[in-house]
């Protein structure tokens, strides 16, 4: 039993965290060289860090999971959506090498959304309030 939370919704929302955080994970080791094409320049050992952050996206897909574990994973994931930031700076600031992504306006529209991402897994890891019986 995964120990959902009560409430349908929040548990549809953790599953879905979930299931993105590991498909996402697993897109850092199939399709490498987007995830190396977005690494800003100054940071050193691109493929490792791409490695290391698929890894990091793919247990925190499975932390979330477990519900000892979910508090603690939503604070982590919270951490490495902070440090892939600058992935996001880069590639706002230089929209010309990201052109087959669509229009900039998706490029600035991503720098928000990582917070509202923050947010997200935030409340999928917050602990369930007790419902108080009258």
């Amino acid at each position: 039993m995964l120990g959902l939370p009560n409430s349908p919704i929040k548990a549809a929302a953790l599953l879905l965290a979930s299931t993105s955080y590991i498909a996402v994970g697993v897109a850092h080791f199939t399709h490498v060289d987007f995830f190396l094409s977005i690494m800003p320049p100054y940071l050193p050992y691109h493929l490792e860090l791409v490695w290391i952050s698929g890894v990091a996206e793919i247990a925190g897909g499975i932390g979330l999971l477990i519900p000892r574990l979910r508090q603690l994973t939503s604070w982590c994931l919270i951490a490495l959506l902070f440090a892939v930031y600058p992935a996001n700076i880069h590639m706002m600031m230089n929209p010309e090498q990201f052109a087959d992504l669509g229009p900039p306006i998706g490029l600035y529209l991503r720098m928000p959304m990582q917070f509202v991402f923050m947010a997200w897994a935030w409340w999928v890891g917050s602990p369930d309030k007790m419902e108080v019986s009258p």
